[in-house]
């Protein structure tokens, strides 16, 4: 991988982090516990609930994507950044730039 490619890529991460923590602060006021004395009909309470438990999903799935954005960052800069932890060899640029936060090649990912 060459330096430019690494630097977009760590443009990428660092658009993406900003991006994912504006979402994750939406997503936290989303998920807030709905009062019981809420002023909301029967249905419009379950509604409003199964809608809370889908936020609080991709809140969690957004905090774990952000920790590994984080990680990649962090790893940018090492020898061992684009090389898959399971096959050794170089994860392709296309992906990278995609998910900058992988870790494994397409292949191996398959694999799991």
């Amino acid at each position: 991988m060459t330096k430019q490619e690494k630097q977009t890529i760590k443009e990428k991460i660092e658009n993406d982090i900003i991006l994912l923590t504006g979402q994750i602060k939406e997503l936290e006021e989303k998920v807030k516990p709905i009062s019981p004395d809420c002023g909301l009909g029967r249905l419009t309470r379950l509604e409003a609930m199964g809608e809370q438990h889908v936020n609080n999903k991709i809140l969690d799935e957004a905090r774990v994507r952000l920790t590994r954005l984080n990680n990649a960052l962090q790893r940018i800069d090492k020898p061992m950044f684009g090389i898959c932890i399971e096959c050794e060899e170089s994860i392709g640029v296309g992906r990278m730039s995609i998910r900058p936060e992988s870790v494994r090649c397409v292949e191996c990912a398959n694999l799991l």
